[in-house]
This record gives structure tokens, sequence and C-alpha cells, in this order.
């Protein structure tokens, strides 16, 4: 294994001036997963002017069903592979995407960098505070555009809102609040289902532990458990939270991100049915002058909350701001604020994000992207600091100069995740 990375490695050389040169007229993309997330990032890459080259995918299914969708959408059949190796080894791919598991995130991303290539990367970036950051470690050693899918970084409704934040027209801000509220169905059960026809288990299983087929813990549901997801509040409450820390980010500093105080508490509430993450919960994360909050209801919608919100839009998927003069609201639809003299604030509509045109347009310029390595870790990171107060049940005290636990050996060991062997995180 040594050699193979010393391999790759000492490729990334070759490979930054494919990146720079040849990429500045159509950037040719590998695709690593593309069932659900990835399918639609490699579809409006296409639209952006990219050029889907190869898809790896394990399942033959999907490979055939996206597949043939790549095909429509650019004129012409993107290769199949099954091992993301060789679409790495490939010197005229000038990045990919990588819509995997959660848990397949770290390596393929770390390995993909050392391969020269630039890498748009889905949400979450990793399982791990520690992954997160030998991620970003690889990214920067060997010169990488790295963007992580957290799109509504790209969105101009939303950096409007950010920026009206920033700039204090809502006064001090002493609270913000992200939510997701949804209703996630039962699980099938299904026992004795065998893995679909073609796809190695075992290797989809990669890093995580080993265990037999469970088809409830395969496409899209696996989720809902811990050895391959972030849980909820890393699955669609990032995007929620992101909007928030941007505006932290905007007010105090990139290097202020991160709270020094979380509690968690939850659990499921409502179906019983196998998952392992809850389906309701709240987290506070704790700022020296301001509170961040994520809700989250998995049982239930709630169009009533804030009603009529943001011309009529329903409010299940929101970030607030609260400041002493008013508050913001932004969702995708856009964004409304309400002063607290009960005059008319400003609304901005929401526009289509250009998530996938950004990291185009930064192959090409070199330039970091919207969602850059270290912005797409640090609200990977809040994810994990949540989740680590809930496994726990406690409170934990985070250092965000050190990114450890002070004095908290239990908190400090879910810093790091075990990788299933051959399938480590390489070293940076």
């Amino acid at each position: 294994m040594q050699n193979r990375r010393s391999f790759l490695a000492g490729g990334a050389a070759l490979a930054l001036g494919r990146s720079v040169q040849g990429a500045n007229e159509r950037p040719t993309l590998g695709l690593i997963g593309g069932r659900n997330q990835g399918r639609g990032v490699a579809l409006r890459a296409i639209q952006a002017g990219a050029e889907i080259k190869t898809f790896c995918d394990l399942d033959p299914a999907i490979l055939e069903k996206t597949g043939g969708d790549i095909a429509k959408a650019q004129g012409r059949a993107p290769g199949f592979e099954k091992d993301f190796r060789r679409v790495l080894d490939d010197k005229s791919i000038d990045a990919v995407v990588i819509a995997t598991p959660d848990h397949w995130h770290a390596r393929i991303a770390i390995m993909a960098c050392q391969a020269g290539k630039d890498v748009y990367c889905e949400k979450p970036m990793t399982q791990s505070i520690r992954d997160g950051q030998m991620v970003r470690d690889a990214a920067r050693k060997y010169n990488r555009v790295f963007q992580v899918g957290t799109q509504r970084r790209s969105s101009e409704a939303f950096r409007q809102a950010v920026e009206y934040v920033a700039a204090g027209k809502l006064g001090k801000v002493c609270e913000m609040k992200a939510w997701i509220h949804q209703v996630r169905p039962p699980l099938k059960q299904q026992p004795g289902a065998a893995p679909p026809p073609g796809v190695d288990y075992d290797v989809w299983l990669g890093p995580a532990p080993k265990r037999a087929f469970d088809a409830n813990r395969f496409h899209y549901n696996w989720r809902f458990f811990w050895d391959y997801g972030n849980s909820e509040i890393g699955n669609q409450g990032i995007h929620v939270l992101d909007v928030a820390m941007w505006a932290i980010q905007k007010m105090k500093g990139v290097e202020h991100s991160l709270p020094d105080r979380v509690s968690a508490t939850g659990g499921i509430y409502w179906l019983d049915d196998g998952k392992e993450v809850p389906d309701t919960q709240i987290v506070n994360f704790h700022y020296p002058d301001l509170l961040l909050s994520f809700e989250l209801r998995s049982f239930a919608h709630d169009h009533q909350l804030h009603q009529g919100a943001l011309r009529g839009q329903p409010t299940d998927f929101y970030t607030a701001f609260y400041g002493t003069d008013g508050t913001l609201m932004v969702t995708q639809s856009g964004s409304k604020v309400y002063f607290k003299d009960g005059s008319p604030g400003p609304e901005v509509k929401g526009v289509p994000e250009t998530h996938e045109r950004n990291f185009l347009e930064c192959i090409k310029s070199r330039e970091k992207p919207n969602s850059d390595v270290e912005i797409g870790r640090l609200s990977t990171t809040l994810c994990h600091l949540g989740n680590i107060s809930y496994l726990l049940g406690r409170d934990v005290k985070f250092d965000a100069k050190t990114e450890t636990f002070p004095g908290d050996a239990a908190a400090n060991r879910m810093l790091t995740r075990a990788h299933r062997e051959p399938y480590g995180v390489p070293r940076v």
C-alpha cells in the first residue's frame, strides 16, 4: 500500500499541470458514487460546462441508470469503473466528485489529493474531527481546489442574508437558530435480503465494521446508522447550520467559528424501526456572546411556525437570526426581515445555486471555492460536536484552538474513528 501511495503522491506534480492548463477549456471529471446526490452534482456540472469521463459505482444497476442520464446530458456515455483507484490513476481527469456514503469520504478524498485531482466532496466531509483535519491538510499539501457540497454558500440570497446580519442591521445578534422539520418514513423490514446483483458488499463496507448484509443499512438508509453516516444533523442539518456559521465567520472571523460548549439531547421518540440516530433532537452550541441552536423533528412538518414568513412558504428548513432590533429568516426560497417595531423589512427572493459552476471556475483559476475545504471542515466539525455530546449523553466543553475537549478523555476518544483494514486513511 505504501508503494501505491508514493506513486500517487509522486504523480501530483504532473497532474497539477493538467488541472491548470488542460481544464481551461472543458474540465474533465470523474464521478465516484452516483445513486443520489452524485447524480445531481454530475448533471449540474455538465450543464455548467464539464464532461464526466468516468463514472465509478459498486452497483451495476446504478452505473446503468445514472450512466444513461449522464450520456443523455452530455451526448457521450461515460466509462464505467467499480474501483475508484482507477479513476484516480487517469491523468486526463482533472477532478473527482465524491458522493459515496460518508464513511468512504476521507479515504477517497485524501487519495484524490495525492493523485493530483481537484475534489468536489459531498457533505458532510468526514466522519470524525481528526479525519477532517487530515483531508484539509492533504488539500493544502497538494495544492488542490476542494469544494464541499454545502451548496448554500453559492447562493446569492444566502450571501445577502449573511451580509445583512454581519453588518449589524438587526442590532446585536444574541441568538441564531437552525431547524429541520420533516417526516422520515419507517424502514421496511427485509429479513434474508441479499446484496443487489454484482455488488461486493464487503467493499461497500470498506472502512466500516464488517457485518452481514442488511438492506436497511444500504442505499440511502445508511444515513440512519452510526457506522456509515453522521445522523440527521450531518445529513440535512449541516445545510442550515452552515448558514449560521457563515454569519458567525463574517462577524467574528473564520478562526472563531467553533463553540466552547455543546449540549445535545433527544432520542428515538417516534419510530422504533431499527434506526440508530435520533428522530427528535435539540443541540445548543454556546459561543462567548451568542447561542446557536439546532432543532430536528423527523416525525412531522411544521407549516404553522412563522406562518407566511416568506410568501407563504412552509418553514421546515430554515436558519433564523434574532437581534435586538429585528429578526431575519432565510431558506432556499429567499429571506425576510421582521423589525421589532413592526415595520416591514427587506425581502430577498431565492435564486438557483451555482455551486458546481463555482467549482469548475476555480479549477481554472486556482482560487479557493465558495465552500473551500476548511469552510466545509468547520461546518462538519459543528455536526460532529453535536453528535459527540449526544452520544455521551452530556454537555462537552471544547477548546476551539486545539480542537480538543480539555480534561475529557471520553470525548477526546471520539475525535477519531477506527477504520477497518485495508481501508484506512492514508498518511498525509
